[in-house]
Formats: structure tokens, C-alpha cells, sequence
């Protein structure tokens, strides 16, 4: 992040309480709605406020700061604009955002502060507004992740339409000599109610004569006509025809292009290389070495050295790197094993306590009293991102100035990294944001951009696409850590849970310690425990790390709602009677753990398959990204004692539900990725290098293997929470329980296999 000054950030404590003193902590937050500077517009077209232009065409723009990678959000934020603005869907166009900070992702940062969902106290409040309004002053720190799109835009994007709304209204007004109150906008045109019309186009230029409106009256839900609704994704008409361009359909007139071969050992260089071979053939133009990559604000380690060979052709450089003589300095990983890592890990939690988390109660007292104890031990591997697009980028660097096209989930960190790499200023990268073939996190590190970048100083002004080959991809991730639990847990002489303990030891990912989220799921579930403990030892190793798919919560929810299993079994209680009486407080997740019991038929033993397989259930319930996603799975296992997933039920509470369809289709994606990872996803190394390379030996589910799966919305009033992660979480726990509940073998690792 930008060096922060003084009178920025400054935090003290004063008193028991903790309160924030924060220079300019009492003054109104900034608006979200006015840019630094103003939005250019093409000829026809003019900006209303930060967010929105307006055509003469008749076309609305929206300045789109998040990237769409299958998930839907240029779908559901266009439904958040168009619904205050009264636009039709189908007038929105979008337009990549610049690095203004009114783009800025604050809900991913301010749900990464440490409270507790549901702590409303004055230290959260204070200290989320100081956050958003330093967010607010410092520009390039827009991302898509966190599920955290549609809950940081909900009411930007809201205010902005409502805004535009007005204006448009008021110009109406003014043009018709009528009371504005007679005025409605529906459907890109303003109404009378005499019958008199005129689209938003027509509007636009005495509109944006008028002032910024200072307040805005935005639509009560009992109003929506697009939120709510199943709407068609804005994005699926060109994916269907082909014409949708993603990072590697990027074609600039006079493109080169360029493949890599890095070292195979993590954290290995170029030690020397003979290019003689390769510059003999057809359509080379340039080889060279390239430097290791450090990873960007989230995560660890380093992308290796590699050698690159820029040519005419993707099948010239690909051919050309095959015929490289290249010698690796293997350096001090050379000897790396992922079984000695975990066990390492396993190690460390025998003798060291971890930083605590949470410590509520007296958690020694009650062990010592309980009348029994129970004690786990849970173990996660690493985890690849395998995104369907390998990672690629197109830069041209002339004229001292860049374009970039990159399929990235930061925005700012991409400019950055191309402007380093070049030796210019940030304020001379334009950056176009492509379609992402997945991004899963890794989208949000930016070594592919800084190889690229650097490729395209040595092509004399002519753009240069870099791409990673599926093997590369899978060499050189920035991985899921792998993790180990110790879990333990004390009943009274009544069965009653009256001590819970959780440490766990992995990588940090790079996060300083007091901003250490790799307890996200444990520190802060949902379950009041009388007495609880939870803790992390930070163990970091050579192997590159980064954010996955639901982040901490990926492995945090396999720990929590395999070891509330166990309690439950432990106490001789059904295991969704044992959650009930922990969330008994808690309306919301009672809600979401009795609907998907209900739906699910839990109590009834399910019938046998088609095979005469017996089958059973298991459940798992968990809160991430402000949503609860409570799952059952059924399941049978085949005589050569593989897991099969037949049936998964999923209820989601992500408050309010802007478009049905992109949250089911969201759960099926999420249940499938989780799915993959829970029965097969391991990424192992040996000699500091990963054995996986390919979809043959890192295998996802197949679409025969899929389960049936049956999502259901619940109806809420709150605000909306996260969805592209949410659904992963609680899949591998809720297959794990289903095959205790079947075997009576209680699988602690993953991927899931019988003995």
C-alpha cells in the first residue's frame, strides 16, 4: 500500500474501552459519488457524477471497477444501477474504472477488521469509519474478491443511479415547465403525466447543467422491479457467441507474443541458459531471462527466474522454449517436502500455545472440570488455484507511455506493477480489465503482469502477449497454505459443551499480526461456547502462498464443523440438535439450519441408491463474507472405497438476494469447486518441486461425478452479503460428517479418503 502519512492514520487507546483518536475521525465520510477529476466522455456523451455517463444514443455507462470472472457481478451491479436510475438493463455499458478512490473496495478491507459479526459496539463503528474515509483518500485500491462486490456497492451505485435519476427528472422538469414531482424515469425515458416523454439521451446535457443533488431518496424494496429478480447476465449473449474477450483473445495490431519456461524448484532462478537452438527457428524475435517475481500485498514467496521467448506466433514461442538448454540454480528449496511441511506443522502445535484470537471464559478452569474431554487433529494441503485461463497479460510500451490488457482482480496493483517494471509513473498505464477464465485469488497477485511488462521493453513499441502454459500454471501457483488443527473439547456430566479449543499452525500469508485473518471462521463462528480458546502459530515456508477461494475459511469451516460433529457424537446428541442448542441465539442461523434440515428430510434415512449402496447425510453450517450457508450432503461409498456425493441440499441467508439466478448458479459453482478439492485437490512437492502439471493428475470433478444439487434463497431485509465464496466453506465438512454418519470412520484430512 501507498506510504501513509502521519496525519492520516494515527490510533491510540484511551481508557478500558479502547476508544479511537483519529485526527479527522469526526467529519462526514467523503462521497463515493464525485471523482478527483472529472470522467472523460466521447463525443455524445456526458458524466453525471462519478459513475454514470449518459449517450446520446441512449446508452448508460457505468465506470465498472470490478472484475467479471464468472461470477456475475457486472450482471448484479448493473441491476443495482439501472434500478435507481429507472434504466432498462439492456441500455447499460460498461466501461473499466480508473484508479480514483471513490472505486475503492472498502467492504473487502473493513470485513478483514477484528470484530466479531454482530459487535456493533462504538470501536467497530469508529474504527470502520476512520478506515473508509482513509479508503476514500487513497486512490488504486480497487479489487474484486472477498465476495464483497454487491456489498460495497449496494449503496453506491444505488446513491449514483437515484442521482442521476434526479437530474434527469430535473431537467425534464425545466424543459416541460412542470412540478418535478409529476416526472418518473422508467425504462431509459422520463415521463409526464400528460404523456409527454423523452429518453435519458435527449436529457443528458441539461441534466448535467444541473447541480450534484445533496440528498437523493433512493427505491424502498416493496418498488424493485430488477432487484429480485432472475435477470439475464449482461455477459452471456457474447460468451455464448464467442465474442467476449478474456486476457488471451486480446489481439492489438502488431502483436507479438511470448512463452516461459520458469524453474521447476520453488524459489529457483536462471542459473544460464544456451538460446542458440531456439533463435534458429522460425519466427523468434527475442530471448531472455527473467527475474524472480515477489508476490504483491497478499501473500508469500516468489514466482522462480524463468527464460521467455518473444516470436511471431504462440505456436513459434512455444516451440522455441522447448528448444532452450537452461541451467537452474535450484537455491535453497531444492530439498522441500510437502509431508515434512505438514508434519513440521503438526510439530509446532505439540510446543507452541499460538497468538490467541479469541479467549473467552476461563478455558483451563473448565477442561479441569469437565467430566470428559475430547482432542482432534485436522490437517489441509496445499491447494492449487487451477484456473481455466492460465495466466497471461498484453502490454505495449511506447512512447514512454503503457496499455495493458490483463484478466486481473486488482486493478491498482496492475498498474503498479507495469509501471515498475517500465520505470514510469502509474498515471501512464492505461489498463484494460478483460474477462478473468477464473481467478480464485490468484488474479489478485501480479507476477504474470511484471514478466509481461518487462517482455514488452525489449519488442521496440510492438505489444507483447505473455502466456503461461497449463504446466507452468500449475508449477508456479500461489497456493492455498496447507493447515493443521489441534481441536479439543470438554463436556459437563450432562453432555453439555463447556470448554472449546482450536490452534492452528500454517502460513500467514503475508498479513501482519495484527491484521492476521487466518483465523476467519474459528475466532469468530457463530457457536457460543461457555469457555473458548482460539489460536494460530504462524509457520511460514518456502512455498508460495496466497489467497483461495473463501480464503481462511476454506479449511477454518473443515476444523470447526468436523469437530462440532464429533462433539455432537461425543455427546450422544443428533448432530443438528447439538448445533441448535449453540445458535440458540442466534435467529438468523437457526433459521438457515432447520430450513436445510427440513429440505433435506435429516432424520429420515436415505434410500438406497440405484446400486443398493447404502447412503447417508451429514451437515455443515457456516457464516463467511455476511452470509450463512448451511449444506447436507449424501453419500455412498463404492467397493473400492471411493467417496461418491450424490445429493447436496444448500440454504443461503445472503440478505438481500439482488438476482436469484447468479446466487444458485454461484452455490453450484462454489459446491462443485469445494467438491473438487475435498475428494482429490492436494498439491504435493518434493525437491522443492510440485508434482501436479496438469488436469490428469490435479483432477476436478467431473461433470458425470457431479451430485444433484438444490439451492434455496432465504427471504431476508438485510443487507446484502457475499455469495462467489461463501458456498466452498462448508461442502468438505459436510461430506466428511456424511461419511462418519455412513462408516463410522471420521476422515481429519483432505482430501477425503478411506482407509
Amino acid at each position: 500500500m501507498p506510504k501513509l502519512k502521519r496525519r492520516h492514520f494515527v490510533l491510540g487507546t484511551v481508557g478500558a474501552v479502547g476508544a479511537l483518536v483519529v485526527g479527522w475521525s469526526a467529519t462526514p465520510a467523503a462521497s463515493r459519488l464525485v471523482p478527483a477529476e472529472p470522467l472523460s466522455a466521447a463525443p455524445g456523451q456526458v458524466a453525471l457524477n462519478g459513475w454514470v455517463k449518459v449517450g446520446s444514443d441512449n446508452t448508460v455507462t457505468l465506470m465498472m471497477s470490478q472484475s467479471e470472472m464468472g461470477q456475475g457481478t457486472h450482471t448484479g451491479l448493473s441491476m443495482l444501477l439501472a434500478e435507481e436510475m429507472g434504466a432498462s438493463l439492456e441500455q447499460i455499458r460498461l466501461e473499466t474504472a480508473g484508479p480514483d478512490a471513490i472505486y475503492n473496495n472498502q467492504a473487502a478491507i473493513l470485513d478483514a477488521l477484528p470484530f466479531r459479526p454482530g459487535d456493533e459496539g462504538a470501536v467497530k463503528r469508529s474504527t470502520q469509519h476512520v478506515v473508509g474515509k482513509l479508503l476514500r483518500s487513497i486512490p488504486g485500491l480497487s479489487g474484486t474478491g472477498g465476495s464483497s462486490s454487491i456489498t460495497d456497492q449496494w449503496m453506491p451505485l444505488r446513491e449514483a443511479g437515484a442521482s442521476a435519476r434526479t437530474m434527469l427528472l430535473g431537467a425534464a422538469a425545466a424543459l416541460w415547465q412542470v412540478p418535478v414531482a409529476e416526472c418518473s424515469a422508467e425504462a431509459g425515458r422520463v415521463l409526464h403525466v400528460s404523456g409527454k416523454s423523452a429518453t435519458f439521451g435527449e436529457l443528458a446535457p441539461k441534466a448535467a447543467q444541473q447541480p450534484l443533488p445533496a440528498q437523493v431518496a433512493l427505491k424502498k424494496p416493496a418498488d424493485f422491479k430488477l432487484i429480485g429478480q432472475p435477470a439475464r447476465r449482461v455477459d452471456g449473449a457474447a460468451k455464448l457467441d464467442g465474442s467476449a474477450t478474456f486476457g488471451l483473445d486480446v489481439l492489438p495490431p502488431g502483436l507479438l507474443y511470448a512463452s516461459i519456461a520458469m524453474c521447476p524448484t520453488t524459489g529457483g532462478r536462471v542459473a544460464s541458459f544456451d538460446a542458440t537452438a531456439a533463435q534458429k527457428l522460425p519466427g523468434v524475435r527475442k530471448v531472455m531471462a527473467l527475474e524472480p517475481v515477489g508476490a504483491t500485498l497478499i501473500g508469500t514467496g516468489a514466482t522462480p527466474g524463468g527464460v521467455a521467448v518473444i516470436a511471431d506466433t504462440p505456436y513459434h514461442a512455444m516451440r522455441a522454449v522447448k528448444a532452450l538448454a537452461i541451467e537452474w540454480d535450484h537455491g535453497p528449496a531444492a530439498s522441500l517436502s510437502s509431508v515434512e511441511m505438514i508434519e513440521r506443522l503438526s510439530q509446532t502445535l505439540r510446543t507452541r500455545p499460538g497468538n490467541a484470537q479469541l479467549n473467552d471464559g476461563d478455558v483451563a478452569a473448565a477442561f479441569r472440570s469437565s467430566a470428559k474431554t475430547i482432542e482432534a487433529e485436522y490437517r489441509v494441503p496445499f491447494l492449487a488455484h487451477a484456473t481455466m485461463e492460465p495466466m497471461n497479460c498484453t502490454v505495449q510500451f511506447k512512447d514512454g507511455k503503457a496499455t495493458v490488457w490483463a484478466p486481473t482482480q486488482a486493478p491498482g496493483f496492475t498498474r503498479n506493477a507495469a509501471a515498475k517494471a517500465l520505470g514510469i509513473d502509474a498515471a501512464k498505464v492505461e489498463l484494460h480489465v478483460t474477462y478473468l477464465g477464473g481467478g480464485f485469488g490468484r488474479r489478485y497477485s501480479t507476477d504474470f503482469v511484471t514478466q509481461a511488462a518487462t517482455l514488452a521493453r525489449e519488442t521496440g513499441g510492438a505489444p507483447v502477449q505473455l502466456f503461461w502454459s497449463r504446466e507452468e500454471d500449475m508449477a508456479h501457483d500461489f497456493y492455498r497454505p496447507a493447515y493443521v488443527a489441534r481441536c479439543k473439547a470438554g463436556f459437563d456430566a450432562a453432555g453439555a459443551l463447556v470448554a472449546w479449543q482450536t490452534t492452528t499452525a500454517g502460513s500467514s500469508m503475508g498479513a501482519p499480526s495484527f491484521m492476521d485473518t487466518t483465523t476467519d471462521g474459528a475466532w469468530n463462528t457463530a457457536y457460543a461456547f461457555p469457555n473458548a480458546r482460539v489460536a494460530h502459530e504462524p509457520v511460514e515456508s518456502a512455498m508460495p502462498t496466497g489467497v483461495w477461494r473463501s480464503v481462511a475459511h476454506s479449511q477454518n469451516a473443515f476444523f470447526v464443523e468436523s469437530f462440532i460433529d464429533e462433539c455432537a457424537a461425543a455427546a450422544g446428541k443428533d448432530p443438528v440438535a447439538f448445533r441448535a442448542a449453540l445458535l440458540a441465539k442466534d435467529e438468523r442461523h437457526l433459521r438457515v439450519l432447520r430450513r436445510v434440515a427440513e429440505l433435506s428430510n435429516w432424520g429420515q434415512p436415505p434410500e438406497p441408491g440405484p446400486d443398493g449402496a447404502k447412503r447417508a447425510r451429514g451437515l455443515a453450517i457456516h457464516r463467511s463474507f455476511g452470509s450463512i450457508v448451511a449444506q447436507v450432503a449424501e453419500v455412498s461409498v463404492s467397493a473400492d472405497r471411493q467417496v461418491r456425493v450424490h445429493r447436496v441440499v444448500c440454504v443461503i441467508d445472503c440478505g438481500v438476494a439482488v438476482n436469484p439466478n447468479l446466487i444458485r448458479q454461484q452455490m453450484e459453482g462454489a459446491i462443485v469447486y469445494g467438491l473438487s478439492a475435498a475428494l482429490r485437490g492436494e498439491i504435493t512437492v518434493e525437491k522443492g518441486q510440485v508434482q501436479q502439471s496438469n488436469f490428469h493428475d490435479y483432477v476436478p470433478l467431473r461433470m458425470n461425478e457431479c451430485p444433484a444439487i438444490e439451492v434455496e434463497i432465504a427471504a431476508s431485509g438485510e443487507a446484502p452479503g457475499g455469495v462467489g465464496e461463501p458456498g466452498t466453506p462448508p461442502i468438505a465438512p459436510a461430506v466428511a460428517n456424511a461419511v462418519f454418519a455412513l462408516t463410522g470412520q471420521r476422515l481429519r484430512s483432505l482430501p477425503l479418503k478411506l482407509a
